[in-house]
């Protein structure tokens, strides 16, 4: 009776199991993937220390992915330095869906998000390979277990993939499918069994509501070397409060403009990148959680 009363209750050593294997991925401590476990878990509340209006749980994923050892870091840019799946899969993690409402929606949202970005990848590598980085540059920047290395050797092949969004859907899809239908017979198998995975998902998933979170991941990695302004950032156009919700991108250099939504208007508003305001707009609600 005393060791069945002693014995802990199983969601309770199920929390536990989840947290260390979350410890054990991410490459940070206990406590920390802890906090972050909570803030997954539906009964998961923020820490009271937490910045009012911000987005706790991004903030709290930006904190581990900050606090990764430097062999959690390495096998971050290796897989970030594989395309087309890897990046791919590596953009979606890093930057997760925005969880704070405002009145231009759900940013970085999309179950299919993993997918798009590896087939625009794909594109540009059937259509313009010389924009591929060289496999030993890569080689090399993944080992400095620095992301922002790797996206300086992809940082031509990011913005041509930012590019392709701006064109019409249906001539992007069929982009798209002939891509992955000359991948399928590339003598490289690794080429061929990401076309044919790429080839199910596109025949079977519906992918459309996935594009704009497609369009926030890639204009936030684009954003960084320049400090400009990512999706999601809150801004003051003409006094008034407002979220970005996207940039604009000329062949080189940072945005020349943002694409806006103003707090209670309807439509967005194209402004360029000068006439914002950054950091004193005031932070949406959280959604509860």
């Amino acid at each position: 009776m005393t060791a069945t009363r002693n014995r802990r209750p199983v969601p309770d050593r199920a929390r536990k199991r989840a947290i260390r294997a979350l410890a054990a991925e991410l490459g940070v401590a206990y406590s920390v993937a802890a906090r972050l476990h909570a803030a997954q878990t539906p009964s998961g509340r923020p820490p009271a220390e937490s910045p009012a209006g911000a987005d706790e749980h991004r903030a709290w994923m930006s904190e581990a992915r900050a606090g990764r050892t430097f062999h959690a870091r390495v096998n971050d840019t290796r897989l970030a330095a594989g395309l087309p799946l890897g990046r791919a899969e590596h953009l979606v993690r890093r930057f997760p869906p925005l969880r704070a409402i405002t009145a231009a929606g759900p940013l970085y949202a999309g179950e299919g998000r993993e997918t798009i970005i590896a087939m625009l990848y794909a594109v540009l590598a059937h259509e313009s390979p010389a924009l591929l980085p060289p496999p030993d540059e890569l080689t090399w920047a993944a080992e400095l277990g620095e992301e922002a290395a790797v996206d300086i050797a992809c940082a031509a092949l990011d913005r041509a993939a930012r590019q392709l969004l701006d064109q019409g859907r249906w001539q992007l899809w069929a982009r798209v499918e002939t891509a992955l239908t000359a991948g399928e017979s590339d003598p490289d198998r690794r080429v061929r069994d990401a076309a044919g995975a790429l080839g199910r998902e596109l025949r079977s998933t519906s992918l459309r509501g996935s594009l704009e979170g497609v369009r926030h991941i890639l204009d936030a990695v684009l954003v960084e070397p320049f400090g400009a302004l990512a999706p999601g950032i809150r801004v003051r156009v003409d006094g008034q409060a407002a979220t970005v919700i996207g940039a604009e991108w000329e062949l080189t250099g940072p945005p020349a403009r943002y694409r806006v939504r103003v707090d209670n208007e309807p439509l967005n508003r194209i402004v360029p990148a000068a006439e914002l305001d950054a950091g004193t707009a005031p932070e949406p609600d959280l959604i509860p959680g």
